[in-house]
């Protein structure tokens, strides 16, 4: 059952370790079947090394194990809320690659300080808040999807216009159309993030890139005129 897709999510997740974005075990990717409405995504806990095609684990929209051998990923039930909420994505990946952690870990949104920025996210990426002991409690993974989609509903945020979020005190999360998108916005998130760090290192009391720049970078890839590339 879905083969093709298997093979997919296989191949995104062995780019984690190859962009540098995982160490050991620390992280997943998924992708999303329209026709069958089923995901797929990484085993929960297997080294990279050891990982293969029909390893990957296939989860319905009940977070139900479809078919697979061995258990699915911790974050599933995260992966799954957005799926549910966010429309039009494909894939998603979730990692604790090191500087866009540390921005979670200060629990603080990644500015937008230049056009590197603006060509892929529309503005700020933001970090969520802290989940509650409550929430801790109940259901942690569920729940971080919740409050992932509850800070995209506060600040009025188009998903496929910003495709990463932080979490609190946790990392990063991204998505795509389909689980390579997914680890390509992964990477320049990381990226971003060791940038935007950089940048407050060395200049005093930085200003974001101007609304008009914003514009004019994010909307020439992205907008309905779009002209960038051929």
């Amino acid at each position: 059952m879905l083969e093709q897709l298997k093979l997919e999510v296989y191949e995104a997740n062995m780019a984690l370790p190859k962009y540098g974005l995982v160490t050991f075990t620390w992280g997943n990717v998924s992708g999303f079947d329209k026709e069958t409405n089923c995901f797929v995504i990484k085993p929960s806990g297997v080294a990279y090394e050891q990982l293969r095609p029909e390893d990957m684990v296939v989860v319905n929209m009940n977070g139900e194990k479809v078919e697979g051998d061995l258990k699915y990923s911790s974050d599933t039930a995260t992966h799954l809320a957005l799926y549910k909420s966010f429309p039009g994505i494909g894939g998603i990946v979730h990692t604790h690659s090191p500087w866009a952690t540390s921005w979670a870990q200060a629990k603080r949104d990644i500015p937008c300080y230049g056009t590197t920025h603006a060509d892929y996210f529309y503005g700020r990426i933001p970090c969520a808040r802290n989940l509650t002991p409550e929430e801790i409690a109940e259901d942690y993974e569920g729940n971080t999807g919740v409050v992932i989609i509850e800070t995209f509903a506060q600040y009025q945020l188009n998903p496929i216009h910003v495709p990463g979020v932080l979490c609190s005190n946790h990392g990063p999360f991204s998505w795509g159309k389909d689980a390579l998108e997914a680890v390509h916005n992964a990477v320049v998130l990381e990226e971003l993030a060791k940038m935007a760090a950089q940048t407050e290192m060395i200049g005093k009391n930085p200003v974001e890139l101007p609304r008009e720049q914003l514009d004019k970078h994010f909307l020439r890839k992205h907008g309905e005129n779009a002209y960038y590339g051929q």
